[in-house]
């Protein structure tokens, strides 16, 4: 670390998200953002500007001069790879977005490479950090729902991507990742897609069956848009309640069975923080530093992100074998 005690951290990307990459770390008074590497000069340098940092053009170059404490990065989808095997290889403990990649061997290789040098390698599956899924963790854990029965998850708004299976991977990754983290391990998955808008498999619907014998349903899109109320929503029911939650961030709603009455959260007023859905990375934050200051695993390891991609293409195979695909062994 810095002598001041702080952690040195240096970026990879200076896109759209990677400016969240770099407003939470510019934000905290424990890390010293000291760079970013990007593709183009024009916008690294006004990324590094902006934050008051240094910028490179060379990921090696940046990581010989500034020597961090950890590296954080935020690629094009489809970029992640070849960055990211470069920082690991070179030694460096890292964060990185979803999805970790969009191939099972390159997956693989990354946490084998990460595992030999027994690096700190977190990936950002935020949406677990949003306070309704949290309040909807606490009341599972808690025993509130009793026995869970069945679960939904419905996620659409525009995108392309550059794979046909572009929205399964680098978008529901987040339904497979918070699915599993609510009500446990997917047991089997069978699929049905379609191609009608030309643009890749860009709308799935989703049977999942659960190891605990709960059944659930995941409906993704790339044809619909993020402007529609409801875009997301996620349903959990149990034999003694269930929970509702809107939009990831905007309520979580709990009712006891035969209960008319039920139970709600939304922010207040002035409570824009657990209002605003970028938040959520900034609450992921706080607690990934705190492991990592720790010298502890982060909370979301780099393998859910492999976990991920196992479930999404176990739905491949389902949609093109025509036949449910077990995935309990998918690890």
């Amino acid at each position: 670390m810095t002598k001041n005690g702080r952690i040195k951290v240096a970026l990879v990307g200076a896109g759209g998200w990677g400016y969240q990459h770099a407003r939470v770390f510019a934000a905290r008074d424990d890390v010293d953002l000291c760079a970013v590497a990007g593709r183009t000069k024009e916008r690294t340098k006004a990324r590094a500007e902006q934050f008051g940092m240094r910028y490179y053009l060379d990921i090696q170059g940046m990581l010989e001069a500034e020597k961090p404490d950890l590296v954080s990065l935020s690629l094009p989808n489809m970029g992640h790879y070849e960055p990211t095997l470069q920082v690991i290889r070179a030694g460096y403990p890292l964060l990185v977005e979803k999805p970790l990649v969009f191939d099972m061997k390159e997956a693989k290789t990354l946490l084998r490479e990460a595992e030999k040098r027994a690096l700190f390698f977190a990936i950002n599956f935020n949406h677990r950090y949003a306070k309704p899924v949290q309040m909807a963790k606490a009341a599972i854990d808690d025993g509130r729902l009793g026995q869970l029965v069945f679960t939904t998850w419905r996620f659409g708004g525009e995108g392309k991507g550059g794979h046909p299976h572009a929205n399964l991977i680098e978008t529901q990754c987040h339904g497979f990742d918070l699915l599993e983290y609510l009500c446990g391990p997917i047991a089997s998955v069978g699929a049905q897609m379609t191609d009608i808008t030309g643009v890749g498999f860009s709308t799935m619907a989703l049977s999942l069956k659960f190891v605990n014998g709960a059944v659930g349903s995941l409906l993704g899109s790339y044809d619909s848009s993020y402007a529609y109320p409801g875009t997301h929503r996620v349903e959990v029911n149990g034999t003694e309640g269930r929970i509702v939650i809107d939009d990831t961030v905007r309520r979580y709603t709990f009712h006891q069975v035969g209960n008319e009455t039920g139970e709600i959260w939304e922010a207040g007023y002035f409570n824009d923080h657990q209002r605003e859905f970028h938040r959520t990375f900034d609450d992921h934050l706080e607690h990934m530093l705190d492991c990592f200051m720790r010298g502890e695993e982060p909370p979301i390891h780099a393998s859910a992100g492999y976990r991920a991609l196992a479930l999404a293409y176990a739905a491949i195979e389902s949609f093109e074998t025509g036949r449910h695909v077990n995935v309990c062994d998918a690890r």
